[in-house]
């Protein structure tokens, strides 16, 4: 049905703001999504994402790779991401554990609250603070550029319901 390839690149924090972040840039696509202002993990945020960028030196960069056999659907496609987003999660999540004061970047907007719904679009706390993380792109990273340039991979994107080749996952780990 599937199978996946990981890759993982680390850069210093002041090169990556250098080359691949744009706060701005990536505010405005974010403002066209649905989640933007409904999930915690999403913009606007009552703090400033290049201020976060600095509280750190380096940035680990993970991926998964998710090569989709010619026949699967969008539906199972979508299950399929989900699956391996869980799973790489857990693995940023350990990778937290090994190194103090570090924080993970999740593979795209938060998905705990998936079946119930995030609680910040009726204005209550976060249900789960310890495990919400931020994705690279939300808080101004150029993922496509990342992607590209620190792991030669070019992303291939869905197109009137086919599914590509492939989906890159993207996180990482912020260290100080």
């Amino acid at each position: 049905m599937y199978t996946t390839e990981k890759y993982s690149s680390d850069i210093s924090i002041d090169e990556y703001i250098d080359k691949y972040v744009n706060v701005a840039e990536f505010l405005e696509y974010c403002k066209a999504c649905p989640n933007y202002g409904n999930v915690w993990s999403c913009p606007p945020y009552d703090f400033n994402p290049d201020d976060f960028w600095h509280r750190f030196s380096r940035l680990h960069i993970e991926a998964v790779k998710i090569n989709f056999d010619p026949d699967t659907t969008a539906d199972e496609s979508m299950t399929i991401m989900a699956e391996v987003k869980e799973q790489m999660s857990r693995e940023l999540y350990e990778l937290e554990k090994q190194h103090e004061d570090s924080v993970s970047l999740s593979a795209g907007s938060c998905s705990l609250c998936r079946e119930t719904g995030c609680t910040r679009a009726s204005g209550e706390r976060c249900r789960h603070p310890e495990l919400m993380r931020y994705s690279i792109e939300s808080i101004g990273g150029n993922v496509g550029l990342t992607v590209s340039k620190l792991l030669g991979i070019q992303l291939e994107w869905l197109k009137e319901g086919q599914v590509p080749g492939y989906f890159v996952l993207v996180g990482g780990l912020l260290t100080k």
